[in-house]
């Protein structure tokens, strides 16, 4: 073939290949500005409605916050590289500041949802006394609960980690310093490193999915219960969304950190990745304003006044 030829063909290669990357960088961009949208309303909607002041819509709004900063964590330098086209470099102090805080962030959220489960269980189960079991103190010390959990977890793990030697290249293949890659990247005996993720992986994830299950439990024979199917319907409402929140986070998250270490895959670890950094964030604000009617009735209501300010 002609030298020519071979030239021309490699550079529309790599035309495509940019063009693919900028595509792709597009489509990303625009999730995680749409989730940063989503979720910063559903938060400013709960705090400027007096109707949607209540501990569900506390928890509700706190877990947006949450999304919000969890995302922004990985999402932007991900961004930034994948625009680029190039190997991102990040210092050790940086891997182990990005870890520290999607650990801690990702913890909270994971612990937040269990305490909304529980939230659900009393409002429905205990609804005479649900307003003395759930007041605000006790709203405020759930909250911080999670992220003194979260926080605790996460300092220690990432101190843990942090203390190994590295050597070789040093390269990770992920697109951010997850707790896996980095691990394999250490060039000493790390048994007790992997069963202590082990171990911070079922204190995150299966004990508040345990905590989420029982509650569900609950909440699905007092729902039977009801004789109204008005009842049972609004009883139903307020959870499902919740639910189908609760399968998105703890299916990708048990995916990757509740198995072997030596079984994991770094490119299936992207690409779970990619869901509950990018596209979880995404819907949860999504399945909250479509399947809970006082929160969507709350979102027309700041939109129709929005609307009648600009026309002032």
């Amino acid at each position: 073939m002609d030298v020519k030829l071979i030239k021309l063909y490699k550079y529309e290669k790599l035309q495509f290949i940019h063009l693919m990357q900028l595509l792709i960088f597009l489509v990303f961009l625009l999730v995680y500005l749409l989730s940063l949208c989503g979720n910063a309303t559903v938060a400013l909607t709960v705090h400027t409605d007096c109707s949607l002041h209540n501990p569900m819509y506390f928890f509700l709004a706190n877990l947006a916050v949450l999304e919000i900063f969890y995302s922004s964590v990985i999402a932007p330098l991900a961004l930034v590289n994948l625009l680029s086209g190039r190997k991102a470099t990040i210092s050790l102090a940086g891997c182990g500041t990005q870890m520290f805080f999607f650990v801690f962030l990702g913890s909270a959220d994971c612990i937040l949802l269990a305490v909304m489960a529980y939230d659900r269980y009393v409002a429905i189960c205990h609804p005479l006394h649900y307003t003395l079991i759930i007041n605000w103190t006790v709203c405020a010390c759930l909250v911080s609960g999670s992220l003194v959990l979260g926080f605790l977890l996460a300092l220690q793990l990432t101190i843990l980690l942090f203390h190994l030697p590295f050597c070789g290249t040093n390269e990770i293949n992920h697109f951010y310093c997850d707790v896996l890659p980095v691990l394999r990247l250490a060039c000493a005996d790390t048994q007790i490193h992997q069963a202590t993720v082990f171990v911070v992986s079922v204190i995150v994830l299966t004990m508040p999915f345990l905590i989420i299950c029982i509650s569900y439990v609950f909440i699905v024979a007092a729902i039977l219960k009801i004789r109204s199917a008005a009842g049972q319907h609004r009883a139903i409402s307020t959870c499902s969304s919740h639910l189908t929140v609760v399968l998105l986070q703890y299916g990708c998250c048990s995916f990757i950190y509740l198995r072997p270490s030596s079984s994991y895959s770094p490119e299936q670890g992207q690409a779970v990745t990619v869901i509950y950094i990018f596209v979880t964030p995404l819907l949860n604000p999504l399945i909250y304003s479509m399947r809970n009617k006082d929160l969507k009735d709350a979102l027309g209501r700041a939109l129709g006044r929005a609307m009648l300010f600009q026309r002032k």
